[in-house]
């Protein structure tokens, strides 16, 4: 019998409970099957998945295909309804250890073809936590899952749930047994990382977990948060960036916009000015700091106006490392109903968002050239700064470690040393 084979689209998040499903269906002793982990956050994801479903089993024509993640979630029925998948779980169940034994006992036919469930009544993360996942060098841990904001456009919560803490000690422990482990840097990751705590006793905040972390693991070399909502970082956050050399110097912003009626449109906690100045103060407290964000481009009703504001927030802000997403209405959202712009605008503004940041990445690249950074090694000839800047190698370099390297020079989006 052969294992499950597992295809993941989108986020880390994914990537992350592919790794916890493959661990379960092991268990289960479950083989000869498909498994594919599928992305909402665009119809675009979606189309991808439903592409990906019949290459599967084109390729796969005898396996029992099964589809879960958030696409699954948010939509069973286009799944169920395609010839090609035998069994459609929700994103609960898929990180329960019953759901891959049932599977691997008694399976299509006896099963129902679609199990998912309210993820609005779930009130704990899934407690299954991988120990590695990542490049040798990196791995990634999950904190948070679930959102409890609702903008606009994003279909997420209802494909995560509310938000759900980790409790900082389980996460203490598991960072512990990655460094035991030989990892010389550990990425927090979550849907919304910055709403970690309010959930647990106390209501913690993400800037107590991250000065918790770095206290008592005193031997984790560099510690990295995903993305972040600005407005919502704490003062012990602000603090760890100020005077903690092993928090790195890369935050991944959610802003999506840099309109003031756009983002009351889009029901963002935060304005144009607000995101500037924590740009500002952060670069103020750890001037190596690089930034990177989401941005929609051509949400329903921008003109070219509010646009040119979005692509002038990159400049004032001094963003690096731009994720350009083309707006597209997700059935079921608010700004689905309200009145959209012109598919060829939309892709217009998305090329000239991207042109600002390669032109920002090209100004970065440049500025390192001649220093020297300390660069972690994904691979002998590849490795990343503290700023997340891919450095290429011209010789083999002991892979998982950290080297210090100066800049010779820059070839396309990357550093070389």
């Amino acid at each position: 019998m052969n294992p499950p084979k597992f295809t993941t689209l989108g986020c880390r998040l994914n990537a992350y409970e592919t790794e916890a499903m493959k661990e379960l269906a092991a268990e289960a002793g479950m083989g000869d099957a498909v498994v594919i982990n599928t992305c909402a956050v665009t119809s675009e994801a979606v189309r991808k998945a439903r592409q990906e479903i019949r290459k599967l089993r084109r390729d796969n024509p005898d396996a029992r295909l099964i589809v879960t993640g958030c696409a699954a979630q948010t939509e069973p029925q286009t799944f169920a309804q395609m010839d090609e998948v035998d069994l459609v779980i929700g994103n609960t169940e898929k990180m329960q250890p019953e759901t891959w034994a049932g599977m691997a006992a008694d399976f299509i036919g006896q099963t129902e073809k679609v199990q998912v469930d309210d993820i609005m009544s779930v009130t704990e993360t899934a407690g299954h936590l991988i120990d590695g996942f990542g490049t040798r060098s990196r791995a990634y841990v999950q904190v948070q899952n679930g959102c409890d904001h609702r903008c606009t456009f994003c279909i997420i919560p209802y494909g995560r749930g509310n938000s759900r803490s980790v409790p900082a000690g389980v996460v203490v422990d598991q960072i512990k047994r990655l460094v035991d482990r030989g990892y010389n840097e550990v990425v927090l990751t979550g849907v919304d990382l910055t709403s970690w705590g309010a959930d647990l006793p106390g209501e913690p905040r993400l800037g107590d977990l991250v000065m918790r972390i770095l206290r008592l693991v005193p031997d984790l070399p560099r510690l990295r948060i995903s993305s972040i909502d600005s407005i919502e970082a704490d003062d012990n956050l602000m603090l760890a960036i100020a005077t903690e050399p092993r928090l790195m110097p890369h935050l991944h912003l959610s802003l999506q916009a840099g309109d003031d009626m756009i983002l009351k449109r889009m029901k963002r906690r935060h304005l144009r000015d607000d995101a500037i100045a924590f740009c500002a103060q952060a670069r103020q407290l750890r001037p190596d700091i690089t930034f990177g964000a989401d941005i929609i481009a051509g949400f329903p009703t921008e003109t070219e106006a509010m646009f040119k504001n979005s692509v002038k927030l990159v400049a004032d802000c001094d963003l690096t490392w731009l994720h350009v997403f083309p707006y597209s209405p997700r059935p079921g959202t608010p700004a689905a109903r309200m009145p959209q712009v012109d598919g060829r605008a939309i892709k217009t503004r998305a090329a000239q968002l991207r042109a600002a940041g390669d032109a920002q990445v090209t100004r970065h690249l440049a500025a390192q050239v001649g220093k020297t950074h300390q660069v972690l090694l994904e691979n002998p000839r590849m490795g990343r700064t503290e700023q997340f800047t891919e450095v290429s190698f011209g010789t083999d370099q002991p892979e998982g470690q950290i080297v210090a390297a100066t800049i010779t020079g820059t070839a396309g989006h990357q550093l070389l040393a």
